[in-house]
Formats: structure tokens, C-alpha cells, sequence
């Protein structure tokens, strides 16, 4: 649940887990939530035991904090703030340029591409258009390693989709073809769709018509150094 609404750009706004559950407890779940969805959702433990003894396991596991059972409704408000203000507090450290960027955007539509590459030069961002996923799996090989630090791919295109294109950018022999983020743009945004974008390799799924702050903050989140504890590639600035 937990992964596919983050591919949907639906994520959860807080997270909350009770220590003591049947198959996997409370610390697997949490470190298992911060591999799908990075450190951003925060995450809050709910026991009745003493947690002295565990809590500096459970920091490093993601934990953000615990709330005592039985549960009071001042007591849980007040760690709801105290978890919310922390993590803005991070977002705000962590604010991503995306002047200069180069993306690599793969859209059969002219009139599509044409609005893309329009509202990704909002941010100054450089995109490259490629007319299907064969191309776009073309450009990409014949770039050098780290030219492009993303990619934007329709899923429904003649000749290669883009959920084939993914799989064969991310099955090429190089370092970035494994990193560089790839956000999924298609009318389809059920279940079922983003399950297939992400079993692709794909990192994010948005829906069209494509709103520009959604797309921005999807970008900033993969584009965050070691966002998700993978590398990505470096930030090259504009040459002008």
C-alpha cells in the first residue's frame, strides 16, 4: 500500500505502526516503509512496553517517535506537530535546484511534448524530446554516462511503450541506467498500472494532464542526493 501510493504521488502524510504484530513487528515494518518511500513520511510507534531499551535500534531503523498506549488525544496531537515540524524542518535543508537539469522526455504527442518541454522550462530545466521509447532508449545509450538526470516517459507509444523502453534502459550495463529517476506520465493512474510501472523499474507514476507543482516535487524528491539510498547522477550546471 504503502509503495503504490507513493508512485502514485498519493503518499501517506503520517504513518503509524504498533510495535507488537503477528508475522513482522514494528521495527521490520518501519525499516522496510523507509526502503519503499525514503525518510520523508514520518513514522510513529504505538506500545504499551517500555522502549528505553530499544530506541536507539528504532531511530536507526527510521522510527521518527513513540506514543504510549493507552492513547490520549493531546498526547498523540502534540508528537503529530513535533513529527511534522522535524520533517519540514528536512525539506527545507534539503531543497533541490533544478536549473540546468537535463531531462530526457519521452512523448509520442507533439502538442504533448510541446506543453512538457514549455512547463519544464519553468524551472530551466533542459529537456531533450524523443518521439517513442525506442528513441528514447537510443538517446540514452548514446549519451555518456550522467547527461541526463532524469527521465519523463508516456506509457502508451508507437513502436516501443514506455514501459518496455524502462525495461531496457534499466537492463544496460552502466551505472546510471540502474539510478537515473523514471517517471511514468500516462491517463492511467489504477492500481493495477502503477504496480506494472514499478515492476518496469520505474520510480514515480503521474497522471495527465500533468500538474506542474507535482511534477516539480516529484522531481526535487528523486532528485535529492542519495534519495531513496540510491545514487543518482551529479548535477551538472547550465553551460548557459
Amino acid at each position: 500500500m504503502v509503495k503504490v501510493r507513493k508512485a502514485r504521488q498519493e503518499p501517506y502524510n503520517l504513518i503509524l505502526v504498533d510495535w507488537r504484530m503477528p508475522d513482522m513487528d514494528g521495527m521490520e515494518t518501519t525499516r522496510q516503509i523507509r526502503a519503499a518511500v525514503g525518510a520523508e513520511t514520518p513514522v510513529i510507534i504505538l506500545t504499551s512496553y517500555n522502549w528505553d531499551e530499544v530506541i536507539d535500534e528504532a531511530k536507526a531503523a527510521g522510527v521518527d517517535t513513540f506514543v504510549a498506549k493507552p492513547l490520549f488525544a493531546g498526547t498523540v496531537l502534540d508528537e503529530f506537530r513535533e513529527a511534522f515540524k522535524k520533517k519540514n524542518a528536512s525539506r527545507k535543508r534539503e531543497a533541490v535546484d533544478l536549473r540546468g537539469r537535463r531531462v530526457l522526455l519521452a512523448e509520442d504527442l507533439p502538442v504533448n511534448a510541446e506543453i512538457m518541454m514549455m512547463v519544464l522550462s519553468m524551472r530551466e530545466i533542459r529537456a531533450e524530446h524523443a518521439e517513442n521509447g525506442r528513441i528514447a532508449v537510443e538517446m540514452f545509450e548514446e549519451h555518456e554516462e550522467g547527461y541526463y538526470d532524469a527521465i519523463l516517459m508516456d506509457m502508451l507509444m508507437p513502436e516501443m511503450d514506455g514501459l518496455e523502453a524502462t525495461r531496457r534502459i534499466r537492463a544496460l550495463d552502466r551505472a546510471d541506467a540502474k539510478a537515473i529517476p523514471v517517471i511514468a506520465l500516462t491517463a492511467n493512474a489504477f492500481d493495477e498500472d502503477v504496480q506494472h510501472s514499478m515492476q518496469a523499474g520505474l520510480n514515480a507514476h503521474l497522471s495527465k494532464p500533468v500538474d506542474p507543482d507535482v511534477l516539480f516535487e516529484t522531481l526535487e524528491g528523486l532528485l535529492r542526493p542519495e534519495s531513496d539510498g540510491i545514487p543518482l547522477p551529479p548535477h551538472r550546471p547550465s553551460a548557459g
